[in-house]
């Protein structure tokens, strides 16, 4: 047995957070959808998918 972690199937990479937007992409009128709110629906999705991709892989670093 072996100490040296397995590879990940490249198949299936590990999610990618979303990335933050600037102050300047947020225009501070009130928009109904602000770019905030698209990052934190993003960034709920990305918690969401790195937890099943967490389950599938045990054994990968954090």
């Amino acid at each position: 047995m072996s100490s040296i972690p397995e590879p990940l199937p490249a198949d299936d990479p590990r999610p990618q957070p979303p990335e933050k937007p600037l102050p300047a992409e947020c225009c501070e009128s009130g928009c109904p959808i602000c770019v905030y709110d698209l990052y934190a629906e993003a960034l709920d999705e990305y918690r969401q998918a790195l937890a099943a991709w967490q389950e599938r892989h045990p054994g990968a670093a954090d």
